[in-house]
C-alpha cells in the first residue's frame, strides 16, 4: 500500500472514529501550540533553559554532525527532524517521536529539518535520577529480577497525553508564580507517563539500578573520570564482579560501543574542547587527554572529525564567526 493510500485510509478510520479523530486533533493542535511557545522563548539559534531543568533549541538551517556527551534526558521535537548516533547505532525522530537518554555517553548528533521559514525547534527535560526512583516507589513498581541490558537511548512514538503534559509545562513560562508551585508536578507526571509507556521499563532499570545496565552505569562514570588513564579492563570488570569477556559484552550491549571506543571518543572530544576552548596547540592537547604518541592521536581525531586536529579546529572558529555576523 503506497503512503496516499495509507493516508487515505488513516483519515477513512478518523472519519469513521470520533474519539480517535478527536484525539489527533487534540495532539495536532498541542504540536501546534508547543512550536509556538518555543518559536516564541527563543528568537535566534542557541539554547536557553527558561526553566530548571528544560532546555530549549533553535537552529535555522540543518546542521553538521555534532560530538557530545547525551544526559539522562527526554527529548522532543516540535519542528523539525533530528538524527542522534551512539556507536553504530542510529535514532532518528522528529514531532510524533520523543527520544529518551539514560546514561551519559558520547554520541554524534545532526539535525536534518531546519529552514528560515520552519527552523528546528526541540525541548529537552532533563532526568533527575532522585525524581525517576520516587515517582517509581509511589507508583507501586517492585524491583525488576530482570537480567537484561537495557540500551541507553531509544526512540518511541510521543502519545497525546505525554505530548499534552509537555505543553503544560511549557505553558508555566507565562505564570512564574505558578511554575514554582506546578512545574514539579508536572515533571512528576512527564516521568510517569515515561515510566507507563513503551521505554518504561528501560527507564525503571536505570532508576532502580538493576540488571547489568548499573554495573554498566558505573564502568561508564569510571571511565568519564579517569578517561585520560590506561585503559584497565580487567580490573573494572574485576570490581564489577565480571568476566572480561562478560564485561565486554553487555558495555556494548548497553552503549552500542565497546570500552575502548567509549574512551577514545570521550579523550578525543576533550582534546576539541582544549583545542577550541583553552587555545591549546594540538601536541599538548593530545598528552592532556592520555596519548603518548601524537601522530597516533591526529590518525584518530582525523577518523572521528574528518579533518586534521588544528585544521578542524580553524573551521569550527570560522563556523561560529559566521554564525555571531548572521545574527
Amino acid at each position: 500500500m503506497n503512503a496516499a493510500k495509507t493516508r487515505e485510509k488513516s483519515d477513512l478510520d478518523l472519519m469513521n472514529d470520533p474519539q480517535a479523530k478527536r484525539e489527533a486533533d487534540r495532539a495536532q493542535a498541542n504540536r501546534d501550540e508547543l512550536a509556538e511557545r518555543i518559536a516564541q522563548a527563543i528568537c535566534q539559534d542557541g539554547m536557553i533553559e527558561p526553566l530548571t531543568g528544560l532546555h530549549f533549541k533553535r537552529s535555522f538551517a540543518p546542521g553538521e554532525c555534532t560530538h557530545g556527551l547525551s544526559v539522562p534526558a527526554f527529548c522532543v521535537i516540535a519542528q523539525g527532524s533530528k538524527e542522534v548516533l551512539l556507536g553504530s547505532d542510529r535514532y532518528l525522530y522528529d514531532p510524533i517521536h520523543y527520544l529518551l537518554a539514560t546514561v551519559e555517553l558520547p554520541i554524534v548528533s545532526q539535525i536534518l529539518e531546519a529552514s528560515k521559514e520552519k527552523p528546528h525547534l526541540s525541548l529537552r527535560l532533563d532526568l533527575d535520577p532522585t525524581l525517576v526512583s520516587s515517582v517509581m516507589v509511589e507508583a507501586g513498581y517492585g524491583s525488576s529480577h530482570s537480567r537484561a541490558d537495557v540500551k541507553a537511548i531509544d526512540v518511541s512514538p510521543l502519545d497525546a497525553n505525554l505530548l499534552d503534559a509537555v505543553v503544560r509545562l511549557v505553558r508555566l513560562l507565562d505564570s512564574p508564580a505558578e511554575a514554582h508551585i506546578l512545574a514539579p508536578l508536572i515533571k512528576r507526571e512527564i516521568v510517569y507517563r515515561l515510566l507507563i509507556g513503551e521505554q518504561g521499563n528501560r527507564l525503571r532499570h536505570i532508576a532502580i539500578l538493576g540488571g547489568y545496565t548499573h554495573h554498566i552505569a558505573r564502568a561508564v562514570e569510571r571511565l568519564r573520570k579517569d578517561f585520560n588513564q590506561p585503559l584497565r579492563i580487567e580490573s573494572i570488570a574485576r570490581e564489577l564482579g565480571m568476566s572480561v569477556s562478560g564485561f565486554h559484552h553487555h558495555f556494548k550491549a548497553v552503549t552500542a560501543m565497546s570500552p575502548l571506543q567509549f574512551q577514545k571518543q570521550l579523550r578525543l572530544q576533550e582534546a576539541r574542547r582544549l583545542m577550541l576552548g583553552e587555545n591549546l596547540d594540538a601536541t599538548s592537547a593530545a598528552y592532556h587527554v592520555g596519548y603518548d604518541d601524537a601522530s597516533h592521536f591526529n590518525r584518530e581525531y582525523k577518523r572521528l572529525f574528518g579533518a586534521p586536529p588544528m585544521r578542524d579546529v580553524e573551521r569550527l572558529r570560522e563556523a561560529v564567526k559566521e554564525t555571531a555576523n548572521s545574527i
